[in-house]
């Protein structure tokens, strides 16, 4: 079942087109990423979908119906940051969630547990750690038990010890059977909780699709000779390649990852009649990856 389908969504700003006609669908029990640098139209589309913004185009469907109002209280949400009583403690915060939610107050132990906050529950919210914070800020999106929860950037701010954190409980609300739909500018984020990723630039879909199809690694063999042009030609016809391309006076052979045999090519281009003076293996990160869909 699909949890979200967008069909030709559009947002304009005056002159502006925050969003042009972006069309994915997003898998129920998938933790779906939507990628992108800042200011690409990550936080107008969850703002769209969850009814604080109006399209300007398109359309979108919630659980495969037309969105109501009763379909957006069945998603758990976090689009800004925390917005909590610093004098009041976290089961007082959650009380005051719960009754603007209308649903969840009975809940409220349970979703401390699962935010490892119970230990903290009576402390004032004033001094807990950013992390912390965000971690009652996603508490209180669980309240009332949602199958989808959508949050907007849930790392942003946090050091390396927070981002770990919320990362695991995303890992874990997964595997209880959530859907996630989470916006990030940071591709490792996405690369290591995500399962599909939707990657965005400037309001425009670049592409979607399960992670590790879009995002996937890979091996960069490196070479050069005194015979550059024919050596091109040549290895246009080398086996297991996925493409081939010159960078800054080395041509450049991709693989898929762990694919790559430097004394296969070696042998390859000796029994074509190409001597190599350059050889080396690269592996091509995700980030290269990503800043190549990006710019």
């Amino acid at each position: 079942m699909e949890v979200l389908k967008v069909e030709n969504l559009s947002k304009n700003y005056g002159q502006i087109k925050a969003l042009k006609e972006v069309n994915f669908s997003v898998p129920a029990g998938t933790v779906f990423g939507i990628l992108g640098p800042n200011g690409s139209g990550k936080t107008t589309l969850l703002g769209i979908i969850m009814d604080v913004l109006k399209a300007s185009g398109g359309s979108y469907r919630l659980f495969g119906q037309e969105p109501t109002h009763e379909h957006r209280k069945q998603i758990g949400t976090l689009l800004e940051t925390p917005n909590f009583y610093h004098y009041m403690t976290a089961v007082q915060n959650l009380k005051v969630s719960a009754a603007i939610k209308e649903r969840g107050e009975d809940d409220i132990d349970r979703v401390l547990e699962i935010v490892n906050l119970a230990a903290r529950k009576n402390s004032r919210f004033s001094t807990y750690s950013l992390g912390m914070k965000q971690r009652l800020a996603i508490g209180a999106a669980l309240l009332g038990n949602p199958d989808v929860l959508v949050f907007d950037e849930p790392t942003n701010g946090l050091d390396p010890v927070g981002i770990a954190e919320i990362r695991e409980l995303i890992k874990k609300l997964s595997q209880q059977g959530k859907t996630i739909i989470m916006a990030s500018h940071l591709l490792d984020e996405v690369e290591k909780v995500c399962t599909h990723v939707a990657i965005l630039k400037q309001g425009n879909l670049l592409t979607y699709g399960d992670v590790n199809e879009i995002l996937v690694n890979e091996d960069v063999v490196e070479i050069r000779s005194s015979e550059m042009s024919r050596m091109e030609d040549v290895m246009k016809r080398i086996p297991g390649h996925t493409s081939i391309k010159l960078s800054e006076g080395n041509l450049h052979l991709l693989f898929p990852a762990g694919t790559a045999d430097l004394a296969s090519v070696n042998r390859f281009c000796f029994d074509n009649g190409i001597t190599l003076s350059h050889l080396q293996l690269k592996k091509k990160s995700l980030e290269s990856k990503f800043f190549e869909l990006t710019n």
